[in-house]
C-alpha cells in the first residue's frame, strides 16, 4: 500500500544505478490501519465542514481495463526478459484470455521459468501469478485472483495520493480523498461550489518522461532565440533553470513499473527508486548504451527534475533519485512517478454541489 507525503521538493541530482535500490517497505510509511484512523478523522472533519459551508461532491472511477491491460502486458515483457536471460527455448509467446501463453518443449525450462518468476514476486502479493503447465511444453500464466486484488487497491490508492498533490499544487487545501467501494475514489471539497475547477485540473494525466538533453547550443540562447529542430527549453521545477531537451521522450510513464522512497546503500540518504518493467529495461539499456557521456533530463509535467550525466550503459532496468531531502519530500518525488506511471485514466461517475445545512 502506497501512502504520497506531499511536501515540496529540492533541488535533485539523480545517481543511476545497476542494482535496485533498497526501497523502504511500505508497512514502515503506515499500516493499513493507521492510514485507516487517519482517514476517518479527516472525513468526520471535512463532513462537518460540508455541512457548515457546503462545496463539492466528485467520484471517479479508475480505469481497471486499463490495469488489467497494463499488467498483462508487463507480464508479458517480463517473461520474455527472464526467458532471454536464462536462455531458455520458446515459442509463440503471446497475451490471451487475460494471461500469457507459450511453448516451452524442454521441462527443465518451464521449471527454470517457474522458479525465476516466483523468486521475482516474492514478497510481493500484486505480483503474484498462477502457472499451468499441461506437459506438452504449453504453459500459460496469469494474475491470482488475489494479486489482481491487491493491484486494483495499489491503484487506488497511487490515485488518491496522485490526487491529492495535484490538488494541493492547485492550491485547494482543504478536501477529502477517500476510497469509494473497490474502484472509485470519492472527492469533498468544502466550500467549492465550482467542481468544474476540480475535474478539469485532472483532465490530463501526470506526464513523466525521459529526454535527451540537446548540447548543440547553450539553453539560454535557445531560450531567447529559436531552438533547434526537435527540440524544446523547459525549465527546472525548482531553480527555473533553462534546459534545452529533445521533444521526443526516449521512455515515458509507461515504461516505469514502480517507484517509491527508500535509502541508499552506504549513505542511507533518502531516495526515490524506480524501476522499469521489460520494456522499458530495454529501451533504457539502449539509450544509455548511445548516449554515454550525454545528460538526459526526467520530466515531470513538463518541468526537469533533474539532468544527470549517463556515465555508463544501464541494463539493470532500475535507477534513483537522490538529493538532499527528506523522506517526506523523497516520497513526493516517487508519488509524481506512480502518478505518471498510473494505467489508463479517471472516469468522471459524478461532480454536484451541496449546498450548506439550513441554519436554525
Amino acid at each position: 500500500m502506497t501512502k504520497a507525503q506531499r511536501d515540496r521538493t529540492r533541488r535533485l541530482t539523480v545517481a543511476l544505478s545497476i542494482a535496485i535500490a533498497i526501497a523502504l517497505p511500505r508497512a514502515a510509511l503506515a499500516t493499513d490501519s493507521q492510514i485507516d484512523k487517519m482517514r476517518a478523522k479527516i472525513a468526520a472533519f471535512i463532513s462537518d465542514k460540508m455541512e457548515k459551508l457546503g462545496g463539492s461532491r466528485i467520484v471517479y472511477k479508475v480505469d481497471t481495463d486499463g490495469l488489467r491491460e497494463s499488467v498483462v502486458t508487463d507480464l508479458r515483457d517480463d517473461v520474455y526478459k527472464t526467458l532471454r536471460e536464462g536462455k531458455i527455448a520458446f515459442s509463440g509467446l503471446a497475451i490471451r484470455d487475460a494471461g500469457v501463453e507459450l511453448k516451452i518443449p524442454d521441462a527443465k525450462g518451464r521449471e527454470e521459468l517457474k522458479r525465476k518468476l516466483a523468486s521475482n514476486a516474492e514478497g510481493l502479493p500484486s505480483h503474484a501469478l498462477a502457472m499451468t503447465d499441461s506437459g506438452d511444453g504449453l504453459v500459460r500464466l496469469a494474475p491470482t485472483d488475489a494479486a489482481s486484488a491487491a493491484r486494483l487497491h495499489d491503484l487506488v490508492e497511487d490515485s488518491i495520493a496522485m490526487i491529492e498533490q495535484r490538488l494541493k499544487d492547485a492550491d485547494i487545501k482543504l478536501a477529502s480523498a477517500q476510497p469509494d467501494g473497490t474502484d472509485r475514489i470519492r472527492i469533498f471539497i468544502p466550500g467549492m461550489m465550482e467542481p468544474e475547477r476540480v475535474t478539469a485540473i485532472f483532465a490530463t494525466k501526470v506526464k513523466v518522461s525521459l529526454r535527451l538533453v540537446d548540447l548543440s547550443m547553450p539553453a539560454e540562447q535557445a531560450q531567447s532565440g529559436a531552438p533547434p529542430a526537435g527540440t524544446e527549453v523547459l525549465l527546472g521545477f525548482k531553480d527555473k533553470r533553462p534546459y534545452l531537451v529533445a521533444k521526443d521522450s526516449a521512455l515515458d510513464g509507461d515504461d516505469i513499473s514502480y517507484a517509491g522512497p527508500g535509502f541508499a546503500a552506504g549513505t542511507k540518504e533518502p531516495i526515490a527508486s524506480f524501476r522499469f518493467n521489460g520494456r522499458g529495461t530495454r529501451r533504457f539499456a539502449h539509450v544509455t548504451e548511445e548516449n554515454v557521456g550525454k545528460p538526459f533530463a526526467i520530466v515531470l509535467d513538463d518541468k526537469v527534475i533533474s539532468a544527470p550525466v549517463i556515465r555508463e550503459p544501464i541494463t539493470g532496468g532500475s535507477g534513483q533519485i537522490s538529493g538532499n531531502f527528506t523522506l517526506e519530500e523523497a516520497s513526493s518525488v516517487a508519488m509524481l512517478l506512480r502518478a505518471g506511471a498510473l494505467p489508463g485514466h479517471l472516469t468522471l461517475v459524478e461532480q454536484q454541489v451541496v449546498q450548506p445545512a439550513a441554519k436554525p
